[in-house]
């Protein structure tokens, strides 16, 4: 079940998070790599004021994006610009995702993502939440997984452990977490049962495809390889 009213709020502190480390960053921080391969953090901070319209756009019946193109030229387009503008743009383009959030609606409705994927609206709010604290993570700006919120780390575990289930190239798998909490996985490849413990940073940080699970401990088999997201 979703909390409308609980997922906005903590959207809106994600955001409040994201804006305050941004406001830090000089140009010449911007123009250095972040943690994503060939992205520099002007790079992650243009994606993330495109993908706040692209939900928006979501949110209002209309295609994410034109086309996987035009998404990836735009990033191209917006990642060098100075810090001023980057981050008057992320502002301005997180507050209509808001705005457009905040709309009375029916947040039980099926809405249509990227490549067909699929969601319900109250969903989108997650998914929002989710590219705001992963990809502050992903700036290397001292916003580690380990500062993410509890809450938000044990949804996210399930999030992408279900985005993984049944998958052709994925064990049956167990996650656990040190505090006792289980998520399953996988399941479409042959082998396994394997069981995967380690902490809820460590978990979430080997699903996003972050950190390569060295910290983590498999039993019944070596630790799964999974498949980009």
């Amino acid at each position: 079940m979703t909390d409308h009213a609980h997922d906005l709020a903590a959207l809106r502190e994600a955001t409040d998070r994201l804006l305050g480390a941004t406001g830090k960053l000089d140009d010449a921080a911007l123009a250095e790599p972040s943690r994503l391969p060939g992205w520099s953090r002007g790079h992650v901070i243009a994606h993330l004021s495109r993908n706040a319209d692209a939900l928006a756009n979501v949110l209002h019946g209309l295609p994410m994006y034109a086309d996987s193109e035009t998404r990836d030229r735009d990033i191209e387009r917006d990642a060098p610009r100075p810090q001023a503008q980057q981050l008057a743009d992320l502002a301005a383009s997180a507050a209509r995702f808001v705005a457009a959030a905040a709309e009375p609606a029916d947040w039980s409705r099926t809405v249509t993502l990227r490549n067909g994927v699929t969601d319900s609206a109250a969903g989108v709010l997650f998914r929002r939440r989710a590219e705001v604290e992963l990809h502050h993570v992903d700036l290397g700006v001292g916003y580690e997984l380990e500062d993410l919120p509890d809450e938000f780390v044990a949804r996210e575990i399930g999030f992408l452990a279900e985005r993984f289930a049944g998958h052709p190239e994925v064990v049956p798998t167990s996650l656990a977490d040190d505090t006792g909490r289980v998520w399953t996985t996988g399941g479409g490849a042959e082998g396994g049962p394997v069981a995967v413990r380690g902490t809820a940073a460590g978990l979430v940080g080997w699903l996003s495809g972050r950190r390569d699970g060295a910290a983590l401990t498999a039993e019944g088999g070596r630790l799964p390889a999974l498949p980009p997201l």
